[in-house]
């Protein structure tokens, strides 16, 4: 079965529903085809709705797991550092992908400044303020593991 090509028609067809953009995911497990999804940024007002997130955010629900592990995914374009966060949280080990960033960033895509963040080289993207002495904050951690115990 070609999954890339699943990717490729589940982005199609959200970009003739104005869904989203050209990008498009499908995730597999053991040559089971989980989900084939296309970007939902546009139709959901969601920044966060690139492929590869909508696919795992599908699969996790169907498979009532947040690990994985046993999956891989293909991505018509190299994904982007939330949605490489996101693969890595899920334990997704295997990424196959078409177009890479460079592709994307020549037609108006680019996540340049996302990567530069990341890797140290620039950090004038954001302003990082620690907020010190929060026991409220502190406290979420021991109410956690509490609740946790109980189980």
């Amino acid at each position: 079965m070609d999954y890339m090509k699943l990717a490729v028609d589940a982005t199609i067809e959200g970009m003739n529903k104005k869904h989203g953009g050209p990008f498009g995911s499908t995730i597999v497990r053991n040559g089971e085809v989980i989900a084939a999804v296309g970007n939902t940024m546009m139709k959901d007002t969601d920044l966060s709705a690139h492929a590869e997130m909508v696919a795992i955010r599908e699969v996790t629900k169907k498979l009532n797991t947040f690990d994985l592990s046993d999956c891989e995914i293909y991505a018509t374009c190299e994904p982007c550092p939330m949605c490489m966060g996101a693969i890595i949280w899920a334990g997704i080990k295997k990424v196959y992908y078409c177009s890479t960033n460079e592709d994307a960033a020549k037609h108006g895509f680019s996540d340049k400044h996302l990567r530069a963040y990341l890797k140290g080289e620039d950090d004038s993207i954001v302003n990082m303020i620690k907020v010190e002495n929060r026991e409220d904050c502190d406290y979420l951690w021991e109410h956690f593991h509490k609740l946790n115990e109980e189980k």
